[in-house]
């Protein structure tokens, strides 16, 4: 909102600024500015908005150059219908003090429904200056019943109580009382369960109570002012009722010696009548205590997420498996509705290193035939803040027109797109090259200024620019011969990954992979993150070449982008390594198709 000029002050509400409340969602500026601007010149106006969709909370600030021109519309508008709701004005008050005082606010009960903010206030209008006054409305805009008139002093909210309370307002009796705070009441009048004369009864529809039978169980504890059963339209018993006493003893009676007893087979349930949002509320309450006590039970850094898990394995032989790492809570794995898991779980240790040390040696392990995710267990909203960050890492500097290719899909997104940590065989000048690599031919790479540095998943070396491989020699070195001049004046760079000739995969591969010495988790687990991958890189290189020669530094770049236990369990798996070759294959052909069809439309 803009600035304002200096306003004078008038009274303790001060400056020339109405709150305009109960207005139409679509209500904007501009229609208040027409409106209000026929009582004076206006300042600015503001409708306050939700943050997140922009949608009007249904009330607004009118600004005004002269606090006499806001003092005209406040006696001349209020009320008028604008969109044909009637807008209910009152001065702005900024400092929350003057409401929260209780200090001339008054509450009126029992009010017709047909009684609105307009006639509430013309009904207490006559007892002093009104600074605001509301009827209380559910969402669908029908009156509760009860309403607040804040007078501008105490004596006019002590005049209005003596002369209303107990008065007809439309043919029934109001109560019009000091206004309290729900705290006040709850030291002044106790607990609605200590002073409660009405039960709810339910439970009885298999009994067939007639009306006179269910009196008659519930007379012998006091003086019932009301007794009903609650029936459809048929006249049929719905199965509840209400039973009214004349005190709270006898409605405290009842509801002891009655509830959970037996009435012709049926175990009635007898208790205090609530309203709805009281019910509403004590349910919320308890539903959060839930909520804190389970976040409490699993603290940060004792509950485990584990993923991948064999159709086969159920909560006992996950509690089996991880068992030998400390003591479990509790472990379960989600089903669906029919039963059949969900292939994840979760683990909760009793410490935080024991859950340590289960995430150590238990990820990427292979259970029955699976290679287990295992990892610390985040709440959703931590879950979704992550994921926010990581992606927003992840598109910062992407090159134009990346996201939302076809080929996108075709493969998991990890395999072309940059992580928030750089992998340490990602560059040239951030690590050895790793032995695999010296295999590997050579090609030439134009980096435009601007582009992506020289990073492995491959999306460098598929990026628009790319031009044909210039020779198909081997490096005679691994660092030695691979020359690296500036990337941001256009100059051209010698590739790691060879030629960018897309062929079909020459599979099966699975005789190379019987003839190589097996890596397991454990052995990973001694080496640090970077000897991690160029284990696994060298692994995997000599298998891919044989079936991709041209290709096999591409693709073996982009498998290394996945999960440790993902590659090892390729490197068991012949089936599962193919479908990952071709897949990079599919991908780098469809980037190769578009290319060529951009230079088609480019000549």
């Amino acid at each position: 909102m803009n600035s304002l000029p200096n306003q004078p002050t008038t009274g303790n509400y001060g400056i020339a600024s109405l709150y305009c409340g109960d207005l139409d969602p679509d209500i904007t500026e501009a229609n208040l500015y027409d409106k209000f601007s026929q009582a004076g010149p206006v300042a600015s106006i503001r409708v306050c908005r939700d943050v997140v969709t922009k949608r009007s909370l249904g009330y607004a600030y009118i600004n005004f150059q002269q606090a006499m021109d806001a003092e005209r519309a406040l006696d001349t508008m209020n009320y008028e219908l604008i969109k044909g709701r009637p807008m209910r004005l009152m001065w702005s008050q900024r400092d929350p003090s003057l409401r929260k005082s209780g200090v001339g606010n008054v509450f009126i009960k029992n009010l017709d429904k047909s009684i609105d903010n307009k006639s509430l206030y013309d009904t207490f209008s006559v007892f002093g200056n009104i600074l605001s006054c509301k009827v209380a409305h559910d969402e669908r805009n029908q009156s509760k019943g009860y309403g607040f008139v804040h007078f501008e002093t105490q004596d006019a909210s002590d005049q209005a109580i003596q002369k209303v309370n107990g008065m007809l307002l439309n043919d029934k009796k109001v109560y019009v009382g000091r206004f309290m705070t729900r705290k006040e009441r709850m030291e002044t009048l106790g607990h609605p369960a200590t002073r409660f004369t009405n039960i709810y009864v339910k439970n009885f529809g298999d009994a067939n109570l007639s009306d006179e039978e269910f009196q008659q169980l519930f007379e012998p504890y006091g003086k019932i002012v009301s007794c009903v059963i609650m029936k459809d339209d048929g006249g049929k018993s719905r199965g509840f009722g209400f039973v009214s006493y004349e005190t709270h003893e006898a409605a405290k009676k009842a509801v002891d010696a009655l509830n959970s007893s037996e009435v012709k087979t049926c175990k009635l349930y007898v208790a205090r009548a609530q309203k709805k949002n009281e019910r509403q509320a004590e349910l919320r309450e308890k539903y959060e205590k839930l909520k804190m006590e389970r976040l409490n039970r699993y603290q940060q850094g004792v509950n485990l997420y584990v993923k991948n898990l064999d159709d086969v394995i159920n909560d006992e032989r996950l509690h089996e498996e991880f068992s030998v790492y400390g003591n479990i809570t509790s472990a379960k794995i989600m089903v669906d509705e029919k039963g059949n898991t969900k292939g994840f779980g979760f683990v909760c240790f009793s410490s935080p290193d024991e859950a340590t040390k289960a995430v150590t040696e238990m990820n990427g392990r292979i259970i029955v035939s699976k290679p287990l995710f295992v990892a610390l267990a985040q709440r959703k909203e931590e879950r979704k803040q992550h994921l926010a960050a990581q992606h927003a890492v992840r598109t910062q500097g992407m090159p134009r027109g990346f996201i939302g290719h076809a080929y996108s899909g075709m493969i998991p997104t990890n395999y072309l797109m940059p992580v928030a940590q750089p992998r340490p065989f990602m560059t040239t000048n951030q690590v050895p090259r790793p032995r695999w690599a010296q295999q590997q031919q050579q090609g030439q790479m134009r980096q435009q200024p601007g582009a992506w540095p020289m990073q492995v998943p491959s999306v460098v070396q598929v990026q628009p620019r790319m031009q044909s491989a210039q020779g198909n020699q081997r490096p005679q070195s691994s660092m030695q011969n691979q020359q690296q001049q500036s990337m941001a004046n256009g100059s051209r760079q010698q590739g790691r990954y060879g030629s960018n000739t897309v062929r079909n995969p020459m599979l099966p591969m699975s005789e190379l992979m019987m003839n190589q010495e097996p890596l397991s988790s454990q052995i990973l687990n001694h080496a640090n993150p970077q000897e991690q991958k160029q284990m696994l890189g060298e692994k995997l290189y000599p298998i891919i070449q044989a079936a991709q020669p041209e290709l096999a530094g591409k693709i073996t770049g982009m498998l290394l982008e996945m999960e440790n236990s993902e590659i090892l369990h390729m490197l068991e798996d012949n089936t599962s390594l193919n479908d990952k070759v071709n897949e990079a294959v599919a991908v780098l052909q469809a980037h190769q198709q578009k290319l060529a069809d951009q230079q088609k439309i480019a000549k």
